[in-house]
């Protein structure tokens, strides 16, 4: 056991656990895009044609929870227009009149949880910053986890400590996957040591061990989520992104996290089956919104759906091998591909704008 592996011995305190996100949820949450800032110009119109080819896939199989604005707004009616002229299904989309800063909903939507005793769903309210302070006002992304439980009768815990959906990865059975560059940043939960961030997860999320990775891509304003690095695709096998181009700036901190994961062993004692997966190109000729020519691009910013994982797509030269590892290793999930870059550009790729939701 490395020291970037931590057993937890505090599983008499634990009273519920985080599913994996492989299976099956009741409903998809997202935000639909609106912010300026973040969206500029040709950029939003952009985005917004992500959002079509995605929420079209995403009603193949999931219930989706669109929050777009106050009831009747401009947003709303927008959004309801755009909808209904694209032909999407809306018998699957639950437009939820609740506005939002902007559309990252993995970071700012609820982290459900099921009761030991019971199996049912708890929504855990964390405090969201906006990645450090990065980005105010975020006060309305702050309150949606809370409305949302409110609207559908489920049980919330509220937590005064920040903790983005992006930040973790799960594997159902008691280890999670993080950096070190976010939950040990002092921008977000200065008060708080290594060890007690740990015990903080083992007793909301029933974690068992934390996998320690060192920090994230160029160009992740994050400052290092795990969702554009390594993720678990079933309980013993991590997609690692490797790159291996000693010019590249992501390549030492891609190396360094896949020796890590390489390092790590299971509950059981055994090693991973760790997968590299490739980088696509991330340089962008036009700087995002934080100034970088580098776009966090990631394959390992995928989503699972019900039955299927959305890909996303942003690069000829590496699209097609990622497709291939996923169709190989990930067995009984049907592979689709969605074109992100317009959607990256912003900062975030599908599992950044995506939260499943359990408990309706």
């Amino acid at each position: 056991m490395t020291q970037e592996s931590t057993l937890i011995s505090t599983e008499p305190k634990q009273f519920h656990f985080m599913p994996a996100e492989w299976e099956m949820h009741d409903a998809t949450l997202l935000a639909w895009p609106h912010n300026r800032f973040t969206w500029p110009d040709h950029h939003l119109g952009d985005v917004e044609q992500v959002y079509l080819n995605l929420i079209r896939e995403l009603t193949v199989t999931d219930r989706v929870l669109l929050l777009c604005g106050k009831k009747k707004s401009s947003l709303y009616l927008h959004v309801e227009h755009t909808l209904r002229e694209n032909g999407l299904n809306l018998d699957k989309i639950e437009l939820v009149d609740y506005p939002t800063n902007d559309v990252w909903a993995r970071d700012f939507g609820p982290i459900v949880v099921r009761s030991l005793f019971d199996n049912s769903a708890i929504y855990l309210d964390w405090s969201f910053n906006s990645w450090g302070g990065k980005y105010p006002p975020f006060d309305l992304d702050d309150r949606i986890p809370s409305k949302l439980a409110s609207r559908y009768d489920v049980a919330v815990r509220s937590l005064d400590f920040v903790l983005e959906g992006g930040s973790i990865d799960v594997n159902g059975t008691g280890t999670l996957l993080t950096t070190e560059s976010v939950l040990l940043n002092p921008n977000r939960n200065p008060a708080y040591s290594k060890k007690e961030i740990e015990e903080i997860l083992s007793t909301e999320l029933g974690i068992k061990q934390v996998i320690w990775l060192s920090s994230g891509l160029e160009g992740d304003d994050t400052d290092g989520h795990i969702d554009d690095l390594a993720r678990f695709v079933n309980e013993n096998t991590i997609f690692c992104c490797l790159n291996e181009d000693s010019l590249d700036p992501n390549y030492e901190t891609l190396q360094e996290n896949y020796r890590r994961l390489l390092d790590a062993k299971n509950l059981d004692g055994q090693s991973f089956h760790v997968i590299p997966i490739p980088m696509p190109d991330t340089r962008t000729d036009e700087k995002t919104v934080d100034g970088s020519d580098r776009l966090p691009a990631s394959y390992a910013n995928f989503y699972f759906s019900n039955g299927r994982i959305l890909l996303p797509l942003y690069d000829a030269d590496t699209d097609e091998q990622a497709i291939s590892l996923f169709k190989k290793h990930v067995k009984g999930f049907e592979i689709v591909g969605i074109p992100c870059r317009d959607l990256v550009w912003g900062q975030g790729s599908i599992h950044c704008i995506t939260q499943q939701i359990y408990g309706l």
